[in-house]
């Protein structure tokens, strides 16, 4: 092979050779890990959206219910609409009313059981 067609042959065997290990990768599993915490009685709409199962209109509750009483204790988040006891157990590690917002989301790839 030479010229063009050695140039095609090399493109090709790259691409195959690339093409599976984005098939590994697009196999993996991939999840959020959360780390900090968030002040209920402080935090912005979008810290408070960044939260695990929270979305904007829940964030804007949340600051709808401590515009009308802070909260005195995280538990109090059951008392807004649309969070349930189950949701502030998943929500209670990342929960604070000291301090700066400290939260940070980020993607990690889950590792293979047996591997690395």
């Amino acid at each position: 092979m030479s010229g063009r067609a050695g140039w095609c042959a090399v493109v090709l065997a790259l691409v195959g050779v690339l093409g599976a290990a984005d098939a590994g990768a697009a196999g993996a599993k991939w999840r959020t890990r959360y780390t900090g915490q968030v002040n209920l009685n402080e935090a912005t709409r979008e810290q408070l959206d960044a939260l695990p199962s929270v979305g904007a209109k829940a964030a804007q509750r949340i600051i709808a219910f401590r515009e009308k009483r802070p909260f005195k204790r995280v538990e109090e988040l059951v008392r807004v609409k649309g969070f349930g006891r189950k949701r502030f157990l998943q929500l209670k590690p990342y929960l604070t009313l000291q301090g700066a917002t400290t939260l940070k989301a980020e993607r990690v790839r889950e590792q293979e059981p047996g591997k690395g």
